[in-house]
């Protein structure tokens, strides 16, 4: 049998069900003939691909049928490997098997390493899975490596150039050499030869059922010469999927790819993201033309009306010929059955869409997809369809780096690599995987305990460091915490130390896979590796330490983590059984050649669909040209032919958010055209919005006033500090909530010694200074550095802080050294004392007490900022100088006298002021000049202020109301539990 003259090629139209009118076609030709469709032969370009044409056929069939042999050849990625079926050729000299992807990786990463000693494993791996890509671009294309060699770029490319060439080098000398040396070729290679073979086979002997291809768009030349071959056997057929037949051949011409300069032999640039020029590239490897392809006759009850295709190639029209769109008739422009849906935020879009995908299976047999390039999107609409007990078919699955398996490893490496820091330690220990069981409470119950004792700065690195925050302590406040963890500590010790010293003993990737794998399996008694989750962590676990002895050579156990999350994030894991049978959500992959009765297209914003394309850290688009690549534009161009076939379904809705995760969001490119070419014929589905605002809106809603709780006077405190007495003043309801609800802010875990620690720490040691024996400078600068050697000091914080602290700290010594030649001695520091004053009890500790000369008592507060201004203590705030001397007066102060006077109230400040650190300030003065308080007065302003208070609020029934005063410095640890974003600002009183 002789081949034809012309190829038999099809397409199928975009307004028809790709799988269903394919099926209708090989029926309506082989009805006659059962065994036809069983001795056939259907290449197909992924496996969803034979899940829809097999669906397909089962719908179609009606009763029992033997089915054509369907096999997978690859994506337009060529990221799938080739149907078993089409290996065992049986030539006497058969294709070297491919080498293993782990493997490549790994092999690839050493070689990076190797010519780049500075970086870790982790971008060793990435990089050399770059440049595996690369390698494989060029073969996919057959583009010899010796033209990375011979590239003649213009002078400001050629240094980038001369260093990424260096690299190169790995691919043109050494990776052939090391191939060679195992028997191994790279996969793209391989299929390359395979389809080679193919096609040279059935050009010499055709098979004797028919062969179809249907649906594959990839343009690597050896698919377009088995394609040209298919097409030209006598019981030969290809088929495309949504070729324009609408566009005229001036649209047509301009899409490109354009022939060669006749001078300089250069191409100039097709437009790579239009959605034909990939099919239009794939016949020119054919060495076919559009003229050549004829429509597909059958069609399916699932089409849409044939004028929906015309109107999709005219949305789709070149750049340069959109201003036809303003002649367009209505018939033309229109999108019947195209609804667009527009919300506030991707919550809200994710929200509608469940509604909308609820609705369609109201009617029976109907089917409804949901085709979406975020997977964030696809998560929650999942998460709303579960709402009415919908699971769906989600085929892009999940990365495993996201799921538990992946997130336990990923929390494993990062405790290590941290030493154990408190942040990675209790995401460790929290881990759903590890106790899991009988004991998991109680497994809970000491790690919520040493999560409240690990709150504050960071302890010393290892497991050591919680060893010592066990250790007793002086005037413990978190005495019962302590012992609890003390108790639990033990069992979590000795399940985290085999990982602390297996990991000290390992030097390379290797040993530290191995140790994780171990560990991991310890640690969740083995529940890690259960599941279909659990397997392909170990399918990839055993991969990865079969590999890794060729691997990276220096294995940094810093870049443990990022590693892992890497490779872990490459594997997608689908759930082992489908969803609801009439409900799916794809990937922009798994959608191709499927349709369903509805069809919702989601996340058409521009970086989403389509997604921007990942550069490529080898080539630039420059050296991808002179080289016949193809642009990094053209994935836009596959996402485009994507959106353009999902728009031929019955009924589609296409749906975006305004705002994005990270603000503000654009409008893809595909929504825009489709607006700007309907006009008025544009559709809107705000129905949906409205339904997803009203799902979870409250029958009534009662804004919550400004809370002004009112306790009985019997739970109101008689005893106060005076630090609380601003709070009292300022913002009532954070005083009812600290001191009678008893409800304090924890501080965060690990966290930097901030000004609270700094205020601490600076009052310890001029405490300890001033307790010596003798006051001596030297004595309390070297008390001032060993606070910084302390491990729970940032090392910016130290860097930043202890000249600045320094320069103060010796302004103190000498302030005190000429404050005591002038007669003024220090006789208490962080001396607590209390006194009944207005009825209440009344407590403080003061900073230090000097003894003035005219033996009255001088009030210091030392300050690490800038203290409170004279305005502020007149108008009865910041009254803790005067509240302490009111303690002094009433002789409150053991060891000062019965009755003293409090005849000096400072503020010695830390910060700077002109040119120096360290400063005094007074809040009064003798005269009363400058507008402050006299002196002689101060006791008695803060005794009136502090007497009013009491009287209302601990004595009386005042309600304690919410931010009284909101000008107030205010920390703000109270916000929520009072609501305040819902009242404030509300003229409610």
């Amino acid at each position: 049998m002789g081949d034809r003259a012309r190829p038999s090629l099809f397409t199928i139209p975009a307004h028809r069900a790709f799988a269903d009118a394919l099926v209708a076609g090989l029926l309506a030709q082989h009805r006659g003939d059962p065994m036809a469709l069983a001795q056939a032969m259907v290449l197909l370009p992924n496996n969803r691909a034979i899940r829809a044409v097999s669906d397909a056929f089962v719908r179609r069939s009606g009763g029992g049928l033997l089915l054509p042999r369907l096999i997978a050849i690859g994506d337009p990625d060529l990221g799938e490997q080739v149907g078993g079926a089409l290996d065992p050729l049986g030539e006497e000299e058969p294709i070297p098997p491919a080498i293993a992807p782990m493997r490549r990786q790994m092999m690839l990463a050493r070689m990076v390493q190797d010519a780049r000693p500075d970086i870790d494993a982790g971008q060793a791996l990435q990089l050399g899975q770059a440049l595996g890509a690369v390698l494989d671009q060029m073969q996919v294309e057959r583009v010899p490596l010796t033209a990375l060699r011979d590239l003649d770029l213009s002078a400001e490319l050629s240094r980038h150039w001369q260093t990424s060439l260096a690299m190169f080098e790995i691919l043109i000398a050494r990776w052939p050499r090391e191939l060679a040396l195992i028997g191994c070729i790279d996969l793209a290679d391989r299929r390359n030869r395979l389809f080679d073979r193919l096609a040279e086979r059935w050009a010499a002997h055709p098979p004797t059922g028919f062969v179809i291809a249907a649906g594959i768009s990839t343009t690597a030349p050896a698919v377009a010469h088995l394609l040209r071959r298919i097409g030209e056997m006598p019981r030969g057929m290809v088929v495309f999927a949504a070729l324009d037949q609408y566009m005229d051949a001036d649209a047509w011409d301009g899409i490109g790819p354009f022939p060669p300069d006749p001078v300089s032999g250069r191409r100039a640039p097709g437009h790579e993201s239009h959605p034909q020029y990939a099919l239009k590239r794939l016949l020119d490897g054919m060495s076919a033309t559009r003229d050549d392809v004829a429509q597909w006759r059958w069609g399916s009850e699932h089409d849409a009306r044939a004028v929906r295709g015309r109107n999709i190639s005219n949305a789709m029209l070149p750049p340069r010929l959109t201003s036809r769109w303003r002649d367009l008739k209505t018939a033309d422009r229109s999108l019947a059955g195209v609804e667009a849906l527009e919300v506030a935020t991707p919550g809200e879009e994710a929200q509608a869409i469940a509604i909308a995908l609820r609705e369609a299976l109201e009617t029976p047999e109907r089917t409804a997809a949901l085709v979406t390039p975020d997977r964030q999107l696809a998560t929650r609409v999942s998460a709303h369809l579960r709402r009415w007990g919908i699971e769906a078919d989600d085929s892009a699955g999940q990365p495993l780096s996201r799921l538990l398996p992946g997130t336990l490893l990923i929390a494993m490496a990062e405790a290590v690599a941290e030493r154990f820091a408190p942040v990675p330690l209790l995401t460790l220990l929290k881990h759903p995987l590890v106790m899991r069981g009988e004991g998991r409470l109680a497994w809970l119950e000491g790690v919520r305990a040493l999560d409240l004792l690990l709150r504050g700065p960071r302890p010393q690195a290892g497991l050591q460091g919680v060893d010592l925050l066990l250790m007793p302590r002086e005037d413990d406040r978190q005495r019962i915490v302590r012992d609890q963890v003390r108790a639990w500590w033990p069992t979590a010790r000795a399940m985290l130390e085999p990982l602390e010293t297996a990991f000290a003993a390992a030097v390379d990737l290797g040993g530290q896979l191995a140790a994780l794998r171990e560990q991991a399996g310890a640690l969740s008694a083995d529940a890690i590796w259960a599941g279909h989750q659990g397997h392909a962590a170990a399918d990839l676990f055993a991969e990865m330490e079969a590999a890794a002895p060729e691997g990276p050579r220096q294995a940094d156990l810093r870049a443990l983590p990022a590693l892992l999350d890497h490779m872990l994030g490459g594997v997608s894991v689908r759930p082992p059984q489908g969803g609801h049978p009439r409900l799916a959500i794809l990937g922009l992959i798994e959608a191709r050649l499927t349709q369903a009765d509805l069809m919702i297209l989601g996340g058409l914003n521009e970086g989403t669909w389509p997604g921007l394309p990942a550069p490529d850290p080898w080539l630039a688009p420059r050296i991808r040209r002179e080289l016949g690549l193809p642009g990094l534009e053209t994935r836009i161009g596959l996402a485009a032919h994507d959106f353009a076939s999902a728009l031929g379904a019955p009924h589609v809705l296409i749906t975006r958010a305004r705002r994005g995760s990270g603000g503000p969001a654009v409008a893809s490119r595909l929504w825009l055209r489709l607006k700007a070419m309907t006009g008025a014929q544009w559709r809107s589905a705000e129905r949906y919005a409205g339904f997803a605002r009203m799902i979870d809106a409250p029958a009534a809603y009662y804004p919550v006033r400004r809370p002004a709780p009112v306790p009985p006077l019997s739970v109101r405190p008689k005893l106060i500090p005076v630090t609380d007495v601003d709070r009292l003043k300022a913002d009532p309801f954070a005083f009812y909530a600290r001191r009678i609800l008893r409800l304090s802010r924890l501080d965060p875990v690990d966290a930097d010694a901030g000004p609270a620690w700094r205020g601490t720490a600076v009052h310890d040691v001029l405490q300890r200074w001033a307790q010596g024996d003798r006051l001596d400078p030297a004595d309390l600068e070297a008390r001032a550095l060993a606070m910084f050697d302390q491990p729970e000091v940032h090392p910016l914080l130290k860097a930043l802080w202890q000249p600045r602290l320094i320069e103060a700290i010796r302004w103190i010594a000498a302030e005190v050294a000429d404050d005591m030649a002038k007669g003024r001695h220090i006789v208490a520091v962080e001396q607590e004392g209390r006194a009944e004053i207005a009825d209440v009890t009344l407590m403080g500790k003061a900073d230090r007490i000097d003894r003035l000369p005219d033996g009255g008592l001088g009030i210091i507060d030392y300050k690490t900022g800038k203290p409170p201004s004279a305005r502020q203590v007149k108008a009865g705030y910041a009254l803790q100088l005067g509240l302490l001397g009111l303690i002094a007066e009433a002789g409150g102060f053991v060891g000062l006298g019965d009755r003293p006077v409090a005849g000096d109230f400072e503020y010695w400040s830390l910060a700077k002021k002109g040119e120096q650190f360290g400063y005094r300030e007074r809040p009064v003065d003798p005269l009363g000049k400058r507008d402050k308080i006299i002196t002689a007065d101060f006791t008695a302003h803060a005794y009136d202020h502090f007497e009013r208070l009491a009287a209302e609020y601990l004595l009386g029934a005042a309600p304690f109301k919410a931010q009284v005063n909101p000008e107030l410095a205010n920390y703000g640890d109270y916000d929520q539990l009072m609501r305040l974003e819902e009242w404030y600002g509300r003229d409610d009183g």
